[in-house]
């Protein structure tokens, strides 16, 4: 499933509940929230820096991850929520692979940035309660969808590693390890 980025796609909504309502949503009150995002994206950054183990991934590159993040929040609110869009989250998950990044990062990550999204959706949207949770609730549909995303890249990305570390390792060629698994599944 994770080569067939329309599947993915269907797959992600449907664990997310990122209704086509929701995504409307989403862009609706992008033209209110879209401004206000660099000041999340600023107070993200600060706290990982608080983090030990996050200082490690981050280095000298927070200016550059700082352009990156803002870009992917404010398709937050912009979408569409399609295949391009599972594909590029897709890819995010195998450049986190390949810096090591530990998988707990990127589900620690999206929970700060839900806390901080969800007090300017507060703030922004408090007065109508009904409301406010519908935006909430897109909200979390779509960080949702978005870590789903990653993490699935991540599960084949680490796959794949430690599949090359075994064939290194035990001098099996690829074509016989794939007749291998072949015969092994039709057992």
């Amino acid at each position: 499933m994770s080569n067939d980025f329309d599947k993915l796609t269907q797959y992600g909504k449907s664990f997310s509940e990122l209704t086509p309502e929701r995504e409307a949503l989403l862009i609706e009150v992008g033209k209110e929230i879209k401004p206000k995002l660099a000041g999340i994206t600023e107070d993200f950054y600060q706290y990982l820096l608080t983090i030990p183990e996050a200082t490690t991934f981050i280095g000298g590159q927070v200016e550059a991850l700082k352009k990156t993040h803002i870009l992917w929040m404010e398709g937050l609110f912009t979408g569409p929520f399609d295949k391009a869009y599972t594909e590029h989250m897709y890819k995010v998950g195998d450049v986190h692979v390949k810096v090591k990044l530990p998988v707990e990062f990127m589900a620690g990550a999206m929970t700060l940035i839900n806390q901080r999204l969800t007090s300017l959706i507060v703030e922004t949207y408090g007065h109508d309660k009904d409301y406010c949770a519908q935006v909430l609730t897109a909200i979390n549909a779509v960080t949702g969808m978005s870590l789903l995303m990653m993490q699935q890249s991540y599960q084949a990305s680490s796959l794949l590693e430690e599949l090359e570390k075994f064939l290194k390792i035990s001098g099996m060629s690829r074509a016989l390890f794939t007749n291998l698994a072949t015969a092994y599944r039709d057992i």
